[in-house]
């Protein structure tokens, strides 16, 4: 099976500071993939690389196709959203205008506004109230949504459910389980280990710059050494 991302000798720089070291992993259709490991262990990095944000050496295929070299919004056109941390919502702009921006341009979507506002029914509550007054969880939701309206192939997800409410939190995963019946491939990465083990099919694990462990749910919680050496604080 040919991947639909493929990382390959990932090297990733900030300056003069070497972040990744030679990271290789992959992304199948449809397929959720959970990207693990403590803070400064390189997994914004790795997004960011894909995106042609960060300075980069290696190989970063899609659909067989180079991406390093792009720039960000070419990858994007090739069919790659992208969720960042830091949730990017058009401040100045209501709801809908912020999911009407996100639209595919050039043909037609399997999305549209009716679907956004059914998995997210605050969203339409909220639809002529300007992004900057939402709480942080209604920005996560506008954030996944908008990046959803661009119609991709494959969504890469920064920490969606940080600093998020117990409820916020449950709408987040049912979100990226409707993504997954939907058969949108998912490059995640997740700070409560339980919703990654829960909604992934394979998971790897970032320690230093580089891939210490890949494998599956039940592989890694076999791993007490893994978990305990990489993840657990």
């Amino acid at each position: 099976m040919t991947a639909l991302l493929e990382i390959r000798d990932l090297h990733a720089y900030y300056d003069k500071s070497h972040v990744l070291h030679g990271v290789n992993m992959a992304i199948n259709e449809g397929e959720i993939v959970s990207l693990l490991g403590r803070n400064g262990a390189g997994r914004s990095t790795t997004l960011k690389a894909v995106m042609g944000q960060v300075s980069a050496t290696g190989s970063i295929r899609f659909r067989g196709e180079e991406l390093l070299g792009l720039k960000a919004f070419q990858i994007a056109h090739k069919g790659i959203g992208y969720v960042a941390e830091s949730r990017d919502v058009f401040p100045g702009l209501t709801v809908e205008q912020n999911l009407i921006l996100g639209e595919k341009r050039g043909r037609k979507s399997r999305w549209s506004l009716k679907d956004m506002y059914r998995m997210f029914p605050l969203l339409e509550e909220r639809r002529n109230t300007a992004a900057d007054v939402l709480s942080g969880g209604e920005q996560q939701m506008l954030a996944l949504c908008r990046t959803l309206m661009g119609d991709p192939d494959l969504i890469m997800i920064d920490e969606p459910t940080e600093g998020l409410a117990p409820n916020v939190v449950g709408m987040v995963a049912a979100y990226l389980n409707v993504l997954k019946d939907k058969g949108i491939s998912i490059l995640l990465i997740e700070q409560k280990l339980s919703i990654a083990l829960e909604v992934s099919q394979r998971l790897y694990v970032l320690g230093h710059g580089a891939v210490v462990f890949e494998g599956t749910p039940q592989n890694l919680r076999d791993e007490a050494r893994i978990r305990r050496e990489w993840l657990e604080v």
